[in-house]
């Protein structure tokens, strides 16, 4: 039985660059996955995520932020693939609303490129938006999108070129940790490594239940439509877009259309509300499209772009794993000492994030700590 430096559990969002970036360091590292490279049963599929920076969640992402950019930089002149691509992004919100605040607060913190525009502006520039006159309107020029199921594939491949074993389609029934190491147990074998890295996505909660009550995974609907001008809306003649109303909790959002050509599919203008559903089951969600989902996606045409008369072509499920602030969890597993490490509990707004939480994790696993400040998202605060 071969004896790895390290196993990271999931080849998701964080665990396609965590593999990576231990490898890259020279450890011996086995990398597992339950379904597919890439798959749509968790949180990254969907052709498309929002990357910014002026972060209404909270101004201390702003530097790991500063980071991700960076490492997406690198892993595009490493591969001469594009996966990054700067859009610009419109913030519509109430001037007391989090969305408004919050990245104000950030953009001015950090001397982010952040403008304000007036509705002439936004008529002239955007003129399919229904924005009530009382939201304020921004613009951040460098925000755009990653394409997620691009960043997977890549930093896999790169991992496995550096010696990195990868095992696809083989579920993890349970681990322990021993004196002499972690144990690994899947439904084909047993494996055993020095340090073990948790980024399983909606199933974290199972695999480490210490913080399963701080881990709620929910399901979510995302939608492609057909709107009538459809180049108005096709990348470079439109933005990535994130609203909030006040008339329901959360946020809207959305992209551009996309070449399928180029990005693959589905075909269409995405877009999405950003809420958290009730808690279910990852191994029991259910992935039937309802009316009430519909309505969820019409409402946000018939209010936003009532002009569009857009058909709805795509609805696909997707995962959140939240947790009670919506921060996440990136931290040593608690009572591991430091040979199990974890990430988290990403809530809906991780994926941008992914090329900067691998590199965190393996300096967790390798040094003990990092040089990031992660500290405000510490599992401790939940003790």
């Amino acid at each position: 039985m071969k004896q790895y430096d390290a196993i990271v559990i999931g080849l998701g969002s964080m665990g396609s660059s965590t593999v990576y970036h231990l490898a890259k360091e020279g450890m011996s590292v086995l990398g597992l996955e339950q379904f597919d490279i890439t798959h749509d049963q968790g949180s990254h599929a969907g052709q498309s995520r929002i990357i910014r920076k002026s972060y209404y969640e909270h101004p201390d992402y702003v530097p790991i932020l500063e980071r991700a950019y960076h490492n997406w930089r690198v892993l595009e002149n490493i591969t001469g693939v594009e996966v990054y691509h700067r859009t610009g992004l419109l913030y519509f919100g109430n001037p007391e609303h989090q969305l408004i605040k919050g990245s104000k607060l950030s953009a001015s913190t950090y001397n982010i490129p952040f403008h304000p525009m007036n509705d002439e502006e936004v008529s002239i520039k955007y003129p399919h938006f229904e924005v009530p006159q009382d939201h304020e309107k921004w613009f951040e020029p460098d925000a755009g999108f990653v394409t997620p199921e691009r960043a997977i594939l890549l930093y896999v491949q790169l991992a496995m070129r550096l010696g990195a074993d990868i095992q696809a389609k083989e579920k993890v029934l349970h681990w322990n940790r021993r004196p002499d190491g972690i144990t690994v147990t899947t439904d084909k074998g047993v494996y055993t490594a020095r340090k073990l890295i948790i980024t399983a996505g909606p199933w974290a909660g199972k695999l480490i239940p210490t913080l399963s009550g701080n881990l709620s995974p929910s399901r979510q609907v995302v939608a492609w439509v057909k709107p009538k001008n459809w180049k108005d809306f096709e990348m470079g003649n439109f933005p990535c877009w994130t609203l909030a109303d006040g008339m329901k909790p959360g946020i809207y959002y959305g992209f551009p259309i996309l070449d399928v050509g180029k990005f693959g599919g589905p075909i269409g203008l995405k877009l999405a509300y950003h809420y958290p559903t009730g808690k279910t089951d990852p191994d029991a969600v259910s992935r039937i499209i309802t009316e009430a989902d519909e309505a969820e996606i019409r409402y946000i045409l018939d209010n936003f772009f009532p002009n569009s008369n857009a058909e709805l072509l795509t609805l696909k499920t997707c995962l959140y794993t939240n947790t009670p602030d919506e921060n996440f969890i990136i931290d040593f597993a608690p009572g591991q000492d430091e040979d199990v490490v974890i990430a988290a509990g990403f809530s809906g707004h991780g994926f941008k994030f992914a090329s900067a939480i691998g590199e965190i994790m393996a300096d967790l696993a390798l040094k003990g700590k990092t040089f990031l400040p992660i500290g405000f998202l510490s599992a401790k605060r939940f003790a």
